[in-house]
């Protein structure tokens, strides 16, 4: 199984490590694309530090980010897992986990990124700032620059199991599962189920809709889950107490796409 996940905005500081060593990350066959996006993304943030900030589409009160930039091949690192913090990440609470449930979510889980395109949650980082949706000047808009290196580098990762996707959109336009993968890639959506003068009105909840996956993902870590695709990822969440409903695609070389629904917000 491989779950695909949006980042944080937000994001811890760096850690007391080692500087970054591009080298030692995962999925190698980014190295060139990474490299690209690392050198543009100091050399913006070192040079017009106002640029910057636009480019980013940072506020004001939000400057301070930019130094992270400048000092990427410096800084310390720390695990993905640990840098990347928000509503989904508290969810999952990936330092909470059983050994054998952290050695599934080293192996299983992927974690998008506008500057590092896809990364594992023990690979070693410095904290930064820069979103999938950022237009570099030279580069372009990262969700169309990174296409074509995960288009060459995902579907190996994929291997042969489910792809159980959970990525926001920006992180989606990166690299869209295709015909025998896609096939077996499940999409989830969450949806907030309540009555109003006595119709059922469901609507999605961006807080809540991360802090189920964040949940979904560590129950299925914990259950030591792994289903071989969404059909078989449908049957696993119910059993783990979810209320799954899930659509087949209409044609060969689609993705499924499932919704949890849920009664309670919190």
């Amino acid at each position: 199984m491989l779950v695909l996940l949006p980042p944080s905005e937000g994001k811890a500081a760096s850690g007391r490590g080692a500087p970054l060593k591009p080298e030692s990350l995962s999925l190698p066959g980014l190295a060139a694309a990474r490299a690209a996006v690392l050198d543009e993304l100091v050399e913006l943030c070192t040079a017009d530090e106002e640029k910057a900030r636009q480019v980013l589409g940072l506020s004001e009160g939000l400057r301070g980010e930019i130094a992270k930039n400048v000092e990427l091949r410096t800084a310390g690192t720390r695990p993905a897992g640990e840098i990347y913090t928000g509503v989904l990440y508290d969810a999952l609470d990936l330092a909470s986990l059983d050994a054998a449930a952290k050695r599934r979510a080293g192996k299983a889980l992927l974690v998008f990124s506008g500057l590092w395109g896809a990364v594992r949650v023990g690979d070693r980082i410095p904290s930064y700032r820069c979103s999938m949706g950022v237009k570099l000047p030279g580069l372009g808009a990262l969700g169309a620059y990174w296409r074509d290196p995960m288009a060459a580098v995902l579907p190996e990762a994929a291997g042969d199991g489910l792809v159980l996707d959970l990525r926001s959109s920006a992180y989606t336009a990166a690299w869209k599962p295709k015909g025998e993968v896609a096939e077996r890639t499940a999409s989830v959506r969450v949806l907030h189920a309540q009555m109003v003068d006595g119709v059922e009105k469901r609507s999605v909840v961006s807080h809540f809709n991360k802090a189920t996956k964040g949940r979904m993902v560590r129950d299925l870590l914990l259950a030591g889950a792994r289903p071989k695709g969404p059909a078989e990822l449908v049957e696993t969440l119910r059993e783990l107490g979810y209320v799954v409903e899930a659509e087949a695609p209409a044609r060969a070389g689609r993705a499924w796409s499932l919704d949890v629904v849920v009664t309670e917000i919190h």
